[in-house]
């Protein structure tokens, strides 16, 4: 994962510059909307907590101790090992921010800058991984925010999408289950999953339910015990691939076809979480068709907690768009749940509406 994950480090000695350069890097990416998060090592230890404060005592004590106040919160935990304690920050980090850049580290194998100070003539033999090395007298800003675009775009595409469809509702109003109706002979469901395998590195099915012969080799996930609905589906496929961003497909949509597949996926960019297209005209958008990286995870377990299991919801939250679909591929998001829709469906993709 964090190979694959968007990461920099700004080394230099002591006076470089570090903490100046990296603070108008971060003001210019938050200024875009993008979450940056940094990691800061400091071999004399963290001065921030004092004794005789309650956070302090319960940490001397042996608790991991969490912070908060209005508009921000501090986490402070022990680590039992320092070798891993870069990798262990890194995995948090990687699931909740659009970049890590981290002060320092100069051996260790990540992409970095090395920053001259006064009086430095050469970088250190034993620096690895380094991108560029940057005089006092330069623009260092104008010099590393292309590095920075560069490892957005290259890292963000490493980031593998899988495929995820949602099947077993009840089809009450249907009066059969709909990811085994036929459609050219061959069920929704295998036309789903065909679909989706050229434009994914894997798909799985979410939800209970018979399979078709042809499809009983596919990872078969169980909907999660603490949510209802699709919601549990994709939680389910979420919390099983947390390295993955998922294109998640609901069962009944017949019409579903490979350009509005490819439309919704060149949508995709650095910083955004979830991509829920609407139709001309609704006022509502269209969860069981989109996109979701994988740090929407910690939207919608935020939403569970709270008991909420609606994926419409997720729209409210300032990372996640929802642009309108494009005329002609307006029918790949129509669902279907009468028997009597089914005649009209099918005229609706003969006709390429």
């Amino acid at each position: 994962m964090i190979q694959n994950f968007p990461i920099l480090a700004i080394c230099g000695y002591s006076g470089a510059g570090k903490t100046t350069l990296i603070e108008r890097v971060v003001s210019k990416l938050s200024e875009r909307q993008l979450k940056v998060a940094v990691i800061k090592h400091d071999v004399h230890g963290i001065d921030i907590d004092r004794p005789g404060k309650d956070s302090h005592t319960f940490f001397q004590a042996g608790a991991d101790v969490l912070l908060q106040g209005p508009r921000e919160e501090f986490f402070r935990r022990h680590v039992s090992d320092e070798r891993n304690q870069l990798s262990g920050a890194l995995q948090l980090l990687a699931t909740r921010y659009d970049l890590v850049i981290v002060e320092g580290h100069k051996t260790t194998p990540l992409p970095k800058v090395w920053l001259l100070g006064d009086k430095d003539e050469d970088v250190p033999g034993d620096l690895s991984n380094n991108l560029a090395v940057l005089p006092r007298n330069c623009d260092r800003l104008g010099m590393v925010l292309p590095i920075v675009e560069n490892i957005l775009s290259e890292q963000w595409q490493k980031i593998p999408v899988y495929g995820c469809v949602l099947i077993g509702g009840k089809s009450r109003r249907m009066g059969a289950p709909k990811h085994l109706l036929l459609k050219n002979n061959e069920t929704w469901l295998a036309q789903t999953v065909e679909l989706l395998r050229p434009a994914t590195q894997k798909v799985v099915v979410a939800g209970t339910g018979e399979l078709p012969e042809s499809l009983t080799d596919l990872v078969r996930l169980i909907d999660v015990p603490d949510a209802e609905g699709p919601m549990a589906g994709l939680l389910a496929a979420m919390r099983w691939a947390r390295q993955a961003s998922w294109l998640v497909v609901a069962c009944d949509l017949p019409a579903l076809c490979a350009e509005a597949i490819d439309w919704l996926l060149s949508l995709r960019s650095p910083g955004l979480w979830a991509i829920l297209p609407k139709l001309a005209g609704s006022a509502g958008i269209e969860p069981l068709f989109g996109y979701y990286d994988f740090r929407s995870r910690q939207i919608l377990e935020r939403q569970v907690a709270e008991g909420n299991f609606r994926l419409s919801e997720i729209s409210l939250h300032p990372r996640v768009i929802s642009p309108e679909v494009p005329s002609h591929l307006a029918h790949a998001w129509r669902n279907v749940n009468f028997p009597a829709d089914l005649k009209s469906c099918d005229r609706t993709t003969s006709r390429g509406e």
